[in-house]
């Protein structure tokens, strides 16, 4: 780096603003403005890390593991460091080459086949759930809906047992564990305490389903194909980001399709709009809301001086409502062009969610099968929101259906 390029790059801004304090949690989109607002990239100094919320700089940092590092975590403690080390996930929180290896042995056990194995155990689901629904017509679209069909759909696939309660505390000890040590973290850490040997004992060889891809991923361990422990780590990894994050963004969407009766009969007119309704409900209320990375030393991004060894928070929900990439960005709109690979709900680059396509499958056999089936989709009363330090998420969606 010359002198004169020294000389050129910006002091990073600075926000005094905490992310994770329970009222930003609950509603975080004056966060994400500032944040946006404040540059490229800004220094969130409660927590003393880098923060992007621009599409541009999100991309970036997600994709260029050069310089910005999965080895430190995905959330916010440096996961190398005495006092918060704990095994990496062998998926997420390791670079290529180690990463390239594991994900090109889950990719190939991902076969169009299996792939279509599993859509049609979706389709036979969803198609059950929704006349079941049909014959309550009033119910929680988060319990009721989202969360019965991937708890039901997700184990035959992925091939580990979840029953409600435990995947529930497990998930929330998971995606609380990935920010600060506070009120949150502490109650979701006491809650999951009855349930962690079971969790254990799930993903283990001995608790996982046959002829699913936990099964397959144990084989090609016993194969050589991946390193002795790998298989239970990346069907941890699976189970982790597989339940909350879908069941999460098919509550999102269908809380704006019950919120716009237009964009709900756009979706019935139009089969083709199926899909695009789930992918524009994750990136217009993004179910994981940050995830991290750390400099590896120091750099630029944007024209902004980066130290190295410093924890940088991609706050996906800021960049996927950026008025830089997205017009009318705060609006839910199903004819959005090319939403699909434009958002960074799913990630970007080498690190973009492996499962995503279990979750695009699993969220169009069951809004599908709503459209195929329901006229009007309505609120009957405001939806509430789960405060989570990591995710976003729906508590209550009270809505009323009738039968097409």
């Amino acid at each position: 780096m010359t002198n004169a390029a020294e000389t050129a790059l910006r002091e990073v801004p600075v926000l005094d603003i905490d992310p994770y304090a329970i009222e930003v949690l609950r509603d975080p989109y004056s966060f994400h403005e500032a944040l946006r607002e404040a540059g490229p990239i800004a220094f969130i100094k409660p927590h003393g890390v880098y923060a992007v919320g621009r599409h541009a700089e999100a991309k970036v940092v997600l994709s260029d593991y050069a310089r910005f590092t999965n080895a430190a975590g995905i959330g916010l403690q440096d996961i190398r460091k005495p006092g918060d080390f704990r095994i990496p996930s062998r998926l997420l929180e390791v670079d290529p080459p180690d990463h390239t290896k594991i994900r090109t042995v889950v990719t190939r056990i991902l076969s169009p086949l299996v792939i279509r194995k599993w859509k049609e155990g979706f389709e036979r689901k969803a198609e059950s759930l929704v006349d079941q629904l049909l014959e309550q017509r009033e119910f929680d679209g988060v319990e009721d809906c989202a969360e019965r069909f991937v708890l039901e759909a997700f184990p035959a696939s992925v091939g580990v047992r979840l029953p409600r309660t435990e995947t529930l505390a497990i998930g929330a000890m998971r995606f609380n564990q990935s920010g600060p040590k506070n009120a949150l973290f502490e109650k979701a850490m006491a809650q999951a305490q009855p349930y962690l040997a079971w969790f254990e004992e799930s993903v283990s060889r001995r608790g996982v389903l046959p002829d699913s891809l936990a099964e397959m991923l144990f084989k090609a361990e016993d194969a050589g194909d991946l390193d002795e422990g790998v298989a239970s780590n990346v069907v941890r990894s699976f189970v982790g980001g597989g339940t909350d994050s879908t069941i999460a963004g098919i509550s999102f969407t269908l809380h704006q399709l019950a919120k716009n009766p237009e964009q709900w009969q756009r979706v019935r007119s139009d089969p083709a709009k199926v899909k695009a309704a789930f992918e524009e409900g994750i990136r217009h209320e993004t179910p994981f809301q940050v995830t991290y990375r750390a400099t590896v030393a120091e750099t630029e991004l944007s024209g902004i001086r980066l130290d190295g060894g410093i924890k940088v928070g991609v706050f996906l929900g800021a960049a996927n409502r950026d008025p830089r990439k997205f017009e009318n960005a705060d609006r839910y709109d199903v004819d959005r062009p090319a939403l699909a690979g434009n958002h960074v709900a799913l990630g970007s680059g080498v690190h973009a969610c492996i499962g995503q396509m279990i979750a695009r499958l699993e969220s169009e056999a069951l809004i599908g099968a709503l459209a195929r089936k329901v006229a009007t989709l309505e609120l009957t009363a405001p939806a509430t929101y789960r405060p989570i330090n990591q995710m976003r998420m729906l508590d209550k969606l009270p809505v009323r259906i009738q039968a097409a």
